[in-house]
Parts: C-alpha cells; structure tokens; sequence
C-alpha cells in the first residue's frame, strides 16, 4: 500500500495518533491528492471527521485547495450541513468566497442543499451574496427557485 493510501485511511478511520506519526516521517503527505483530486482536508471534512480536520490543520494543511471539481473543504461542507467543520475551517482562514469549477460558493451550496444553519453562519461571517455561478445565478436565486422562504429571507 502506498504512504498517501495509508495516510488518507488513517483520515478515514480518525487515528489521530497514526496521522501525526505519518505526518512526522512525510510531511508532504499533507499536500498529496487522491485519484479524485481530494486533498487529505478535503476528504477529512467530507467524512465529517473533526479529529483529523485539527490534526491537518494544526500542520498546516492548504485550506483553500481545491479538488477536481474546484470545490474547497469549505465548499464541501456547506452542502453537507456540518456547521462545527464549517466554523473551523471559517475561524482558520478559508476563504468564504471561494468558487468551483461552475462558480458555486459555499452559500450557493448550503442554500441549494436547505442548510439553514450554515446560510446564517456564512452570512455572519460576511460571504458575498452578490457572486453569480456560471448560470448567472445568485445563491438567492436559487433560494427563490426552490422556495426556500426562509433562505430567501436571510438572503434577501
């Protein structure tokens, strides 16, 4: 088994002990993707996996690169719901406003997805509800495309 395979199982499974071993010996690790363009942060946030979140951010893990599809840790969680991962990685100094491949923000995301909770999050931490996605849609757009009221409203 390759190092980068064995590091991104210890992300899976969230042997913080084993991460920072393997961490130590190759810290590069931290900055490998997988076959799907995942960063070791990316795929630690898309399993909801806090333990490994810390341990890679504590060593410094890129917080604003990206996957194949463009999407960040951030972008990842928005859609996903996570509002403590979402707060770390907003605390850390992800960048709020960043876009995929299609243009789509964080808040695109969580109010396509109905995520309420981190609508208001990224509101308070001043996302730009101005940026238009590559179909020239707002994230309030599509909070009015899918009556998503209460998200209209806290858009709007």
């Amino acid at each position: 088994m390759r190092d980068i395979d064995v590091f991104f199982e210890a992300i899976r499974s969230g042997d913080k002990d084993r991460l920072e071993a393997l961490i130590h010996i190759n810290p590069k690790l931290i900055s490998e993707k997988d076959a799907r363009g995942f960063t070791p942060l990316i795929l630690a946030t898309y399993f909801d996996n806090d333990v490994a979140t810390h341990v890679l951010i504590e060593n410094k893990a890129d917080l604003n690169a990206k996957d194949a599809s463009g999407n960040t840790a951030l972008i990842g969680v928005s859609f996903k719901g996570n509002v403590a991962l979402a707060t770390t990685l907003l605390e850390q100094g992800s960048d709020i406003n960043a876009v995929n491949n299609n243009g789509i923000t964080a808040l695109t995301f969580a109010t396509q997805y109905n995520k309420i909770d981190i609508v208001k999050l990224l509101l308070e931490h001043k996302a730009d509800t101005n940026i238009k996605d590559n179909d020239g849609k707002t994230a309030l757009d599509y909070a009015k495309d899918k009556q998503y009221h209460e998200i209209a409203t806290l858009l709007g």
